[in-house]
């Protein structure tokens, strides 16, 4: 790592008159200096990826491959490198770091093969009717223009490359702004690109603070939004261009169902397993982390001190550490806003199991039961290591329970039943529904996204290269079919 980064400006590195620090949440320490755009360069940016947006999307698929390919040799080489800058500027424990360049490298993967088979052209007939007798319709897809991709601080890589990866694979020019709070992911990623040979100003990663924003958000250069974050900042930013296309990948609530055939020990233990896991994986911030259990009052009694007992075996501590499973928040500020949600839960009466205390930006991994339901936590997505299990009678509350919530991203339903799976796909309001296991599980490949205030579009490879694209129709006249 180096103590100063530069920001990309279409293609070549440049620095501002401006710089902040990006900090370690952990011990405090100062992991880098970042270079910040001024508005003339900003300007630069946007006007060198409307000016090159032609010439990039007439670029040959096997350039716009190659060019992803490369980074997924040089991603996987520098994984290490990558995995502990991740740890060090986000917090997250080194393994789920270095599980994020994995998914980071199968993303460009992904993106390399389908840029190979992507708009092959799609032949209609028209002579059905006696006016379309010698005509032919072939649609194929355009890039609609240059893309804003906005990204998270959670997965300051991956998701940075689900905005990046799918626009090259199309032709269309991007300009990533990464989280304030982790940027320099972002920057390595630009590195790589750099290293290839796309078309100057195809692709930019631009520092800019959040309050100079609006201004980028408006540039009518940019047609195509892509946003990972809160949903307030979020529908803000859709309400504000109602032109735009705009894909929003917003927050969560996410519910585990026990349903009541989920029942031998060994169920329970998997169960509990997966659960204490994937509340406090990323230190619970992820946007389909566990945050309610929905047990059948079958299996309740035996499932609950299960949980318990694996949350309070999770290790919480340093993120170098290969042992640690749950490291601090991003901030003190976040950990802080986790525990008055939790105090206010409590006071409400909520019963509070395990966790609870909150040291620095460490937030110990937290149980409770009897959540009342007009609480923050019970309504709201808490981004943080923080659980609560209910008890509930039958598969058709148990569901009832999980659409009660404003959200709907993703739903896991422990269940061996067929036939129940299928009606958990048909009844929970969510963008996807995971049986056997939690809702934390996600595939870059699959379309990923939510219904209610999750968000608006779906996410992986080749379903986001079909959202920076429009369907256009050539019709081939005076044909013998």
């Amino acid at each position: 790592m180096t103590s100063t980064h530069a920001f990309w400006l279409a293609g070549r590195q440049a620095t501002g008159e401006d710089s902040f620090d990006v900090t370690n949440p952990w011990d405090g320490r100062l992991v880098g200096t970042v270079a910040v755009p001024t508005e003339a360069q900003t300007e630069e940016a946007v006007a060198a990826a409307y000016a090159v947006r032609e010439e990039f999307a007439a670029t040959p698929a096997h350039v716009r491959a190659a060019a992803l390919d490369h980074v997924v040799r040089r991603l996987t080489e520098r994984t290490e490198e990558i995995a502990q800058l991740i740890s060090a500027e986000n917090g997250k424990p080194i393994k789920w770091a270095r599980g994020e360049v994995g998914r980071a490298v199968s993303v460009f993967r992904f993106a390399a093969e389908e840029a190979r088979r992507f708009n092959g052209g799609d032949a209609q007939r028209l002579d059905t009717d006696a006016g379309g007798t010698g005509r032919l319709g072939l649609t194929r897809r355009f890039p609609r223009g240059p893309v804003l991709g906005i990204a998270p601080f959670n997965f300051p890589l991956n998701l940075s490359a689900h905005k990046v990866a799918p626009a090259i694979a199309v032709g269309a020019p991007i300009i990533l702004k990464p989280a304030p709070a982790t940027p320099i992911s972002a920057l390595v990623l630009g590195e790589l690109l750099a290293e290839t040979d796309l078309p100057a100003g195809s692709w930019s990663v631009l520092t800019v603070p959040n309050d100079k924003m609006p201004a980028l958000v408006q540039d009518e250069r940019l047609p195509v939004i892509s946003f990972t974050g809160s949903g307030p900042v979020g529908y803000s930013i859709m309400e504000s261009v109602p032109r735009k296309h705009c894909t929003l990948e917003l927050g969560g609530n996410g519910a585990a169902v026990v349903l009541g055939d989920w029942s031998t020990d060994e169920d329970l233990d998997r169960a509990a397993s997966r659960i204490a896991t994937f509340s406090n994986y990323q230190g619970g911030q992820s946007c389909i982390s566990v945050q309610r259990v929905i047990a059948d009052t079958s299996v309740y009694d035996r499932l609950l001190p299960r949980i318990v007992a694996a949350v309070e075996a999770l290790v919480t501590g340093d993120p170098s550490d290969a042992a640690t499973d749950v490291g601090p928040l991003v901030s003190e500020d976040a950990a802080r806003r986790v525990e008055s949600w939790v105090d206010e839960a409590v006071a409400a009466g909520a019963t509070l199991l395990t966790g609870g205390e909150r040291d620095g930006a460490t937030y110990a991994p937290t149980v409770l039961t009897d959540l009342p339901d007009t609480t923050t936590l019970a309504g709201e997505e808490v981004f943080g290591p923080v659980l609560s299990v209910r008890r509930t009678d039958g598969e058709a509350e148990a569901f009832a329970a999980v659409n009660a919530s404003k959200y709907g991203l993703q739903a896991g339903v422990f269940t061996h039943d067929l036939q129940a799976a299928f009606r958990a796909h048909r009844a929970l309001e969510v963008g996807g529904v995971v049986i056997g296991d939690v809702p934390s599980y996600r595939a870059d490949q699959m379309p990923y996204g939510g219904a209610k205030q999750s968000g608006v579009g779906r996410e992986g490879v080749r379903y986001a290269m079909e959202d920076y694209t429009y369907e256009r129709v050539l019709v081939l006249t005076g044909l013998a079919l």
